[in-house]
């Protein structure tokens, strides 16, 4: 990492921010904490990294033991990138930092929202409370890209890719989605307007949409 800017500090934080404080690096754990991405697939999660930039965080990441490129087997054949063991173990760290920041007064919620980091923001704000006794499993369609959300006895598990009967499928963009979320639209208005659609159980799809809330802002000091 010659050339890197570092602390030089002992503190085992120091040393963490040394391995994920550079600009995009903690993005490109959060882009691949759902499994593996193709440097194409990394690039359009992470937008406005230059193709210079994300391989510079890739090739730091992987030196410092947090990610590995491997081959996938035939017939697809194409280069991955993936989390270790051990980076995989900074699941709980990225969770909890989305839900600190989803405090911030200056949060921008109506800011555009990659598919990745929205369905990973329902680890840090899923409600157990407000899932009761929900035992489902929603198909999320966000453009070409899908996940599975399961929920039983107040207990959410998220994944990339299709899954196998699902009480209901959602259909629609991550734009949509964090408004029918978090931006007070409603899931009927949206169908409506060809915005989202559902297969399966219009129901469960209404109770999804209700167990992700965000917090109540922190407040900032008087004389802020």
């Amino acid at each position: 990492m010659t050339g890197k800017r570092k602390y030089d500090d002992g503190c085992a934080v120091a040393h963490g921010l040394d391995l994920i404080g550079e600009r995009w690096a903690l993005l490109v754990v959060r882009e691949l904490l759902l499994g593996p991405k193709r440097f194409t697939d990394l690039r359009a999660g992470l937008s406005g990294a230059s193709s210079d930039v994300l391989t510079q965080r890739l090739r730091e990441l992987t030196r410092s033991g947090i990610t590995r490129r491997r081959k996938l087997a035939p017939p697809a054949g194409s280069w991955v990138y993936e989390l270790t063991d051990w980076g995989m173990e900074l699941e709980p760290i990225v969770t909890q930092l989305g839900r600190w920041s989803s405090r911030s007064p200056a949060l921008q919620t109506d800011a555009k929202i990659g598919a990745d980091s929205l369905v990973l923001s329902f680890r840090a704000l899923f409600d157990p409370r407000a899932a009761g006794d929900l035992t489902a499993t929603v198909a999320l369609r966000l453009h070409e890209q899908e996940f599975g959300v399961r929920i039983a006895d107040g207990v959410l598990d998220v994944s990339r890719g299709p899954v196998e009967r699902p009480h209901v499928v959602i259909s629609t963009d991550p734009d949509t989605l964090s408004e029918l979320l978090h931006d007070g639209r409603q899931l009927s208005e949206a169908l409506r307007a060809g915005d989202a659609h559902v297969e399966g159980s219009s129901q469960v799809a209404e109770h999804f949409l209700t167990l992700f809330p965000l917090p109540v802002p922190a407040p900032l000091p008087a004389d802020a």
